[in-house]
């Protein structure tokens, strides 16, 4: 999902939520419902997606480190 796509979903979502509390129609809360669920369901992807770039970089960083030491610790 783009950005814009999420915006629009979350504009979307809190639309359906609004209708809700203003009407109490089950049919609006089954539409809130879901939206929620695919905005949960898209924040737990991004959520993993930048978890995974974290790790990488710590191991890149961490990696390239160790590496330094290493020759460091050959050299002397």
């Amino acid at each position: 999902m783009t950005p814009k796509e999420f915006y629009d979903k979350v504009v979307e979502m809190r639309k359906a939520q609004k209708e809700y509390f203003r009407f109490r129609a089950p049919s609006a809360l089954s539409k809130s419902k879901q939206l929620e669920a695919e905005i949960d369901t898209e924040i737990k992807r991004v959520e993993q997606l930048l978890s995974e770039k974290e790790k990488a970089r710590q191991t890149s960083l961490f990696g390239a480190f160790d590496e330094d030491l290493l020759n460091r610790s050959s050299n002397d």
